[in-house]
């Protein structure tokens, strides 16, 4: 990086953008050394930084980021607050988009939260602390997250920041979620919907939203809500390409799959908008009908190891699939024991395709359950299934 400043003009931008990524960089760098505080050259420099944190940003220079924001202080007060939070913004943004660096962007938020207040610029630290709260529950740092969330939550309904209310409702209802506090997070979500019925709210948000939504609603086995939610959730960001739609479309599928719809998944991957999002998120799913359409719990867990990540390690998917999986073993093994009196446990096994410690297992939890009268005599590796004992109608066990 050179010492000696460039011009803050539309040419010394035009020579940044026509040079070669490195070159670029360092006559950004050099524009942005330039002492003038004119209108014309703070315009200039705030194009500067639009370029040049996006050239770090494909460079994956995450420190130098981050460098570039505490360097650009004394520039901040040249400028008005609003165009302050927006570049703020923007750079944050840039280092969320480099693989690997949530610690660096928690470390980034936490200075500029400091820098903020020293400031009192309370505008874009609301902003920043809602960001920082984020990346915390990220993290898995679910008591720091919730502390700072709490406190930030009191001081934006007294400012009544409608939008900024929603977005700190909807990150509440998130984080009461992951540590299982299901009333909690639905009261967080119904605030986040008051506040977003007062204003108007971009569609993202608003997917958002149904996505949460549909997730509360299906962890209380509401299926059918949770599917219309999806739907609408899906809708609003595939209009808007975002990501999130083949996330939205695959709870659609689960849904379908817990209210044993399982033939209806294939006819809407097939669809006009499913086939758009065709890939491993969708291909789980549909193994996961078959399985289901089929009862078989082989081709479940077979699906279950085949689509590992795309099953197992999203925790919304997971949770649903465990009960599915324990239901359909519990139908299959009281449909194989039906016609026994005495039976040996490894042929149940082999007749269900399980190992004999699993099986063994799962019966002593329904006999246990009184989902059938039995025992297990270990000792000659059977189950002895005993007739449903007759109620006495004249005398009834109270």
């Amino acid at each position: 990086m050179s010492t000696s400043y460039l011009p803050a003009t539309t040419d010394s931008i035009a020579q940044a953008l026509e040079a070669k990524t490195p070159e670029a960089i360092s006559i950004l760098y050099r524009v942005l050394e330039n002492p003038s505080s004119s209108p014309e050259s703070l315009r200039i420099k705030e194009q500067a930084i639009t370029h040049l944190s996006e050239l770090l940003r494909q460079e994956n220079r995450a420190e130098e980021l981050r460098s570039l924001l505490t360097q650009l202080r004394p520039f901040f007060s040249l400028i008005p607050k609003a165009k302050t939070a927006k570049i703020v913004r923007g750079i944050i943004d840039a280092v969320a988009k480099i693989p690997g660096t949530s610690d660096l962007q928690i470390s980034l938020c936490k200075e500029m939260v400091q820098w903020t207040r020293d400031e009192k610029r309370t505008f874009l630290r609301q902003r920043v602390e809602a960001r920082l709260a984020a990346l915390l529950m990220e993290t898995k740092e679910y008591s720091e997250a919730l502390n700072l969330l709490s406190s930030l939550i009191k001081e934006v309904r007294r400012l009544d920041d409608k939008l900024l209310l929603v977005d700190i409702d909807l990150l509440e209802s998130k984080l009461h979620f992951s540590l299982r506090n299901l009333p909690k997070a639905k009261a967080a979500l119904t605030a986040a919907r008051t506040a977003a019925n007062a204003i108007y709210v971009p569609p993202a948000q608003q997917g958002t939203i149904d996505l949460q939504s549909g997730i509360l609603h299906a962890e209380e086995k509401d299926y059918k809500t949770a599917y219309s939610y999806f739907f609408e959730a899906f809708e609003a960001f595939n209009a808007l390409e975002d990501p999130r739609a083949v996330f939205s479309l695959k709870y659609m599928l689960l849904c379908k799959i817990m209210v044993s719809q399982a033939d209806d998944v294939a006819g809407i991957i097939s669809s006009k908008a499913g086939l758009q999002y065709v890939g491993p998120e969708l291909d789980a799913m549909k193994a996961v009908a078959d399985a289901h359409s089929k009862r078989s719990l082989k081709l479940f867990e077979t699906a279950l190891q085949n689509f590992k990540s795309q099953l197992e390690e999203d925790p919304i998917v997971h949770r649903h699939l465990s009960s599915l999986y324990n239901t359909l073993l519990e139908q299959n093994l009281c449909r194989l024991i039906e016609p026994f009196s005495r039976v040996e446990i490894a042929h149940i096994a082999e007749l269900i395709e399980l190992p004999i410690d699993h099986v063994e297992k799962k019966l002593s939890q329904l006999i246990l359950d009184k989902k059938f009268a039995g025992t297990l005599d270990q000792g000659a590796g059977c189950l002895i299934i005993f007739e449903d004992p007759k109620t006495d109608a004249i005398y009834p066990s109270t």
